[in-house]
């Protein structure tokens, strides 16, 4: 699609794709705040024609288009870590965490969105599943520990890019992720600790950008989740 294509023209999915992927990135890199890209995804979606397109991402750099160099006296441009340099103070709060354990027994948990991860965090599966993702949250402290218990079951720990991944978990006819440790750090980041047992079964870890639409949810069983968690 381009700006001189013809305004009534109708748009295709493919179309309305590529211009949430632009808006993503734009997210990542900090031109959009959350809201802001909620707005504009969600005219994406709505749009029917080139013209209504066109203005979503008018002032935002086309995907692969490198914008102009911005001289600084302060380190501030966009990383490719998909944070920006100096954005991370933000999101170590200190304090305490808003969630400090769950538990899954021939069920499943999960802990997302906007949430503060505390100095240590304990996750237990028995049989069932959890999922911890990192990406939305704030940090209680510059290093985390998730300790991830794991018996006949699984857990996934998901982490944004720039987040510095140490692990250190034993497994015993199972396994712990070891794919995104030793990936350099970004300026600032958290530092995150994956501990834990996993007999049977194993822990993952993902890095990936900030949740969008059209992320995947944890996949549910056929029972009724029960979530429990202080």
């Amino acid at each position: 699609m381009t700006d001189d294509a013809v305004p009534d023209l109708r748009a295709s999915d493919a179309d309305r794709e590529r211009v949430a992927e632009v808006l993503r990135d734009a997210l990542a890199e900090g031109r959009l705040d959350m809201e802001e890209f909620e707005e504009r995804l969600d005219a994406t979606y709505r749009a029917r024609t080139y013209g209504e397109l066109t203005p979503i991402t008018r002032d935002l750099p086309a995907a692969g288009v490198a914008p102009p160099a911005v001289v600084s006296l302060h380190k501030s441009a966009a990383r490719g870590d998909g944070e920006v340099d100096g954005a991370w103070a933000g999101r170590i709060v200190g304090g305490e965490g808003s969630s400090t354990w769950a538990v899954a027994v021939m069920s499943g948990f999960q802990r997302k969105g906007r949430w503060t991860v505390p100095r240590r965090f304990t996750g237990f599966a028995f049989w069932g599943g959890g999922e911890i993702d990192l990406r939305e949250a704030d940090f209680a402290a510059g290093e985390v520990v998730i300790n991830c218990v794991a018996i006949m079951g699984g857990m996934n720990v998901v982490v944004p890019p720039g987040v510095e991944v140490v692990v250190r978990g034993i497994g015993i006819m199972g396994g712990f992720d070891h794919r995104e440790q030793g990936v350099p750090a970004a300026p600032g980041a958290p530092r995150v600790v994956i501990t834990g047992f996993a007999f049977w079964g194993g822990v993952g870890v993902d890095r990936k950008r900030r949740r969008n639409r059209g992320d995947r949810e944890l996949p549910r069983g056929r029972d009724r989740h029960r979530h429990l968690g202080h």
